[in-house]
């Protein structure tokens, strides 16, 4: 079976709703056809953003829009019980029980008033997790037509070859950037690669524009450089850094202002240079590669 064709650049949906910008409804149907028009037309979700409200409040602003649910593809998670006052847990864990998989993408499904979702990730790990009870939930849920397919999120590579021993993945969602590569030097983007897992990845900024110490300064001074050599914004130059890793990796981009989102895919037209992408890493580490 064919993978799912996604966009290059994915919107993340984490900071729409009250972990973030708290966006109207209205403001949701204008960040959907900003992404849109801007050529981003996947949305990833996890059924835990916003204390279990965002998926609903995205679902909401996705019905009044009157987009085509044709020309978008909905990605969503589920593993993650937190404690709530929406749920009935007194301590944060990890289910993935048969009937609690499918349970969850039907809770989805309705929230984001969709009939299936192009994508399902099990959000994280479980020590208890069953190859046996996740290949059975992933089956039934193909079956019925409500995911197209199936992937995970946060998962090492042993993890996700014990998933594999019942069922294929096609898609793991890692954390990567210029400041977190472990997934490069460890061997896990080249599992992926053998395995033929499309690697996609959250906050693909780092710690860039979020701290300051001697790496986020060192990168900031060459960023500066890169800017202007290749004239765009230096968060394009980052995601272009990870577009040229030959694993295919699709960048997981969390934020929610227009003008931002406008840009984002300016990185796919970036043909960054060989000498320019390792000097980057070795302003990162701080040290020439090996």
């Amino acid at each position: 079976m064919d993978k799912k064709s996604f966009s290059k650049i994915i919107a993340g949906t984490m900071t729409w709703g009250v972990w973030g910008k708290n966006c109207s409804t209205q403001q949701m149907i204008e960040l959907m056809n900003c992404c849109l028009e801007n050529n981003i037309t996947t949305f990833d979700h996890a059924d835990i953003y916003g204390d279990y409200t965002t998926e609903a409040e995205f679902g909401k602003a996705f019905n009044e829009s009157k987009i085509d649910r044709s020309t978008i593809q909905l990605i969503s998670k589920c593993g993650i019980q937190m404690e709530s006052d929406k749920r009935n847990n007194f301590v944060k864990h990890y289910d993935y029980a048969t009937s609690y998989i499918i349970g969850s993408v039907e809770q989805s499904l309705r929230n984001l008033q969709t009939d299936y979702l192009d994508l399902l990730l099990l959000h994280r790990p479980s020590p208890l997790m069953r190859a046996d009870d996740i290949a059975e939930a992933i089956a039934k849920l193909k079956q019925d037509g409500k995911i197209l397919d199936f992937g995970v999120s946060n998962f090492t590579p042993l993890q996700t070859d014990l998933i594999e021993t019942k069922i294929k993945i096609n898609y793991n969602q890692i954390s990567f950037s210029i400041t977190d590569f472990e997934a490069m030097t460890n061997g896990s983007l080249d599992h992926m690669q053998t395995r033929n897992i499309t690697p996609m990845c959250w906050s693909p900024l780092g710690t860039v524009f979020r701290q300051d110490d001697d790496q986020t300064r060192r990168l900031k001074k060459i960023l500066a450089n890169f800017s202007d050599k290749y004239e765009v914004p230096a968060d394009i130059i980052l995601l272009a850094w990870i577009l040229k890793h030959p694993a295919g990796i699709l960048p997981v981009c969390g934020t929610a202002d227009p003008s931002r989102l406008a840009n984002l895919m300016k990185a796919t037209t970036v043909n960054m240079e060989l000498q320019d992408w390792f000097a980057l890493w070795s302003e990162s580490t701080g040290v020439p590669v090996p």
